[in-house]
């Protein structure tokens, strides 16, 4: 079997059973044409197929001479490591030969968060008297009020909605479903929108049959690229001029929500994270103990009773 149909073959596997997007799809091409590009002009091996565990070692050596940066550095690799352990499974090798490729040791960062009175600000700065703008207010509540990846607000379907337990059932990362909750004013809000502004949106399209939940200004489906400009006009309408992206409104979900109390693996539920190692990152930014559930703890769900 050619290098082009083993990466084709392991690409179809991408899509049909991980479910990746194009996007990841096309990250991992990239990482491994790198890497068959760098076999080939240094003479390392014949193909993909026929390599020792001393090129994986210096191809990662090849990527600290460049001067790569760690995350690109770490991500090329567990590319290259995730190839092959599918190679192995489906038998087209006899290992993974990036099994003794160690990640380079890096300091983790805390995450960046927005504080309550800041989030506050930026909620009483829109404009809800507008299409876009009670459009806009709604993304900010469910980024901040539900914890979503920019890539699942985007890909939100009316039908993922269940008003009548408030949850939201969420396609995130892996192919994992999860459950996210709603708090009672963001019920109320996503229900006028539905009804309201984005019917308005979606007259300005011919594809009346979107069923997306979320619409730009022409009507067809937001994209991760189009929330990051709403975000970028919300700061600038609120006179602010610090950077938000749709991620720091995630990482101040979770802080806000142990700060008011959460359980942490209730925590992780609503995140989605695989592992309860990746949230506890957010108990180093939290300052309260972990008492109760989502609708006692997240600040917007009962801002009313303050």
């Amino acid at each position: 079997m050619s290098d082009d149909e083993v990466i084709e073959k392991y690409l179809d596997y991408l899509l049909a059973v991980k479910n990746y997007s194009s996007n990841t799809i096309k990250s991992y091409k990239e990482d491994i044409l790198d890497f068959k590009k760098f076999i080939k002009e240094e003479k390392m091996a014949p193909d993909l197929l026929h390599i020792r565990d001393r090129v994986a070692q210096n191809f990662k050596s090849s990527l600290r001479y460049k001067k790569l940066s760690i995350t690109s550095i770490d991500r090329k690799i567990s590319s290259l490591h995730s190839f092959y352990k599918y190679l192995l499974k489906e038998e087209l090798v006899r290992e993974n030969f990036f099994d003794n490729v160690e990640a380079i040791k890096k300091e983790k960062r805390l995450p960046q968060v927005l504080k309550e009175p800041e989030l506050k600000h930026l909620f009483d700065s829109i404009d809800v008297n507008t299409v876009l703008g009670f459009r806009n207010y709604v993304i900010l509540e469910v980024l901040y009020g539900c914890g979503l990846r920019v890539s699942e607000l985007c890909n939100m379907q009316i039908k993922d909605i269940n008003f009548a337990d408030s949850t939201i059932k969420i396609f995130g990362k892996g192919s994992k479903d999860r459950l996210v909750i709603m708090f009672d004013d963001l019920v109320k809000d996503l229900k006028h929108y539905l009804a309201n502004e984005r019917l308005s949106l979606l007259r300005k399209s011919s594809d009346i049959d979107n069923r997306n939940v979320f619409l730009n200004k022409n009507g067809t489906s937001l994209t991760p690229r189009g929330v990051r400009v709403i975000l970028n006009d919300i700061i600038e309408n609120a006179g602010e001029t610090y950077h938000i992206t749709p991620h720091m409104l995630r990482h101040s979900f979770a802080t806000s929500m142990l700060d008011h109390g959460a359980d942490l693996r209730s925590v992780q539920e609503l995140l989605g994270h695989e592992s309860l190692s990746t949230t506890q990152i957010y108990t180093h930014v939290s300052v309260e103990k972990m008492k109760s559930e989502y609708m006692a703890s997240h600040p917007r769900a009962h801002k009313k009773n303050e």
